[in-house]
């Protein structure tokens, strides 16, 4: 189930991934495609993250795995080592048994014997009674004769050794048989105990066999959902792969329509240089740029940055305003605009240039692509609205107008630089 599962989610993610492409075709902004990738990249991410995180668990899940089937080795060879003891009980046991058979054949005969004594010395006792108390003293004094006293006396003592080792061997037979009998009992409940502690320790190890195995199974599962999530991941990533590809394409088209569109105007701007120098030398000495109403653009690519207002001063050799120098190269055109009005980036592209810049005072710069800039100069303190390496949109407020820098009074400053020169910006916009 999880197998399958796991293909409709690669698929599931697949049909989410690839549906959107067809709509990036539709696409003309670079902006919205670097925030596509944007996303994908944060989805790479995510997917490099869980795969990470899949990685972490099927190591740590091998690593217990790995352990447990060690603590599973060890307990099966004490599971052997248990039933080896356990056999060498059993034959013990066995011997013991065999010995307590023994023993009750030899107590059997000892108590045999012990009988045949008693009965031998209630006889004396029995015929001694018959024939009354006569003292061994008696029978020595009535002998007849020297000779006939020691026979007595020889048959006495003879009579006496043999009662008296009939009373120890009988005393010996019976403690002998009785202690043996102890001792064998004793080993015989010895082993019988030892055979049950260790069938209960055997029955312990058992339990942990068997504990060890469950875990094992577990640790396996681990193992392979981690590597179905890893596996899942690698599909997402190979996908997520193929998208960016397909926008890193999509986005290089725009950029070389966007290209070409430039080069036309740059190339279309050439032939209206002439026209505007042409304007510019009929303006007066003082600098003025020929435009005294609002200007409202030609058919450039760029857009007015602070709308239809009027120039102050245009391209193209002038008398500096500040330092009287005559001939000085103004580089770009002025629109007289008052103190914090709001300045619109040209055109899309990413900030290069966000601080304080020489004469430009507080200045921004944005790179547009195809080597081609467009710079505003002479912002108020604190009016730049975007850093460096911000990507703004046409139209954008990037800043509020002022008078930093070398000027006389509050302009936007506005330039358009082509590898890093500065061009006339009249055809640009």
């Amino acid at each position: 189930m999880k197998k399958i599962a796991a293909g409709l989610a690669v698929l599931l993610l697949a049909v989410t991934i690839f549906q959107p492409t067809d709509g990036y075709a539709k696409k003309t902004s670079v902006t919205e495609i670097d925030k596509q990738l944007k996303q994908l990249k944060q989805e790479v991410q995510a997917a490099k993250a869980q795969q990470e995180k899949a990685a972490s668990r099927n190591q740590e899940a091998q690593h217990y795995k790995n352990k447990t089937n060690l603590n599973l080795q060890y307990v099966l060879e004490q599971v052997d080592l248990v039933k080896g003891k356990m056999t060498d009980i059993s034959s013990k046991i066995a011997k013991t048994e065999d010995s307590l058979n023994v023993t009750a054949t030899e107590l059997d005969e000892a108590e045999a014997r012990v009988a045949s004594r008693e009965k031998l010395l209630e006889s004396r006792v029995r015929l001694m009674y018959t024939d009354g108390a006569v003292s061994y003293l008696d029978v020595l004094l009535s002998s007849t004769s020297f000779s006939d006293f020691l026979d007595r006396a020889d048959s006495l003592k003879m009579i006496v050794d043999q009662d008296q080792d009939l009373l120890v061997q009988h005393k010996q037979d019976k403690q002998t048989v009785v202690v043996k009998k102890q001792q064998l009992e004793g080993q015989y409940a010895q082993a019988k105990q030892l055979y049950t502690d260790l069938e209960s320790q055997r029955s312990m190890l058992k339990e942990k066999e068997d504990e060890k195995q469950e875990l094992i199974a577990y640790y396996d599962k681990e193992i392979q959902e981690s590597d179905e999530v890893s596996e899942e991941q690698n599909a997402k990533l190979v996908e997520l792969a193929s998208n960016r590809s397909a926008l890193e394409q999509q986005k290089d088209k725009i950029k070389a329509e966007e290209a070409a569109r430039k080069a036309a105007a740059v190339k279309a701007a050439a032939a209206k240089a002439e026209a505007a120098r042409k304007a510019k030398a009929n303006s007066s000495s003082s600098g003025s740029s020929g435009f005294s109403s609002a200007y409202e653009g030609g058919d450039g690519p760029f857009l007015l940055p602070v709308g239809s207002v009027r120039i102050s001063s245009g391209y193209g050799k002038r008398t500096h305003p500040v330092t009287g120098e005559v001939g000085k190269m103004h580089t770009g055109v002025d629109f007289a605009v008052s103190q914090g009005t709001n300045i619109h980036a040209a055109d899309a592209g990413t900030v290069i240039v966000a601080e304080w810049w020489s004469g430009y005072g507080y200045c921004v710069i944005i790179d547009h692509g195809g080597g081609m800039w467009t710079l505003y100069g002479h912002i108020r303190e604190g009016g730049i609205k975007v850093k460096v390496g911000d990507h703004v949109d046409r139209g954008q407020t990037i800043a509020e107008s002022g008078a930093t820098g070398r000027v006389t009074g509050p302009h936007l400053h506005f330039e358009v630089r082509i590898d890093g020169q500065p061009v006339n910006p009249m055809p640009y916009l």
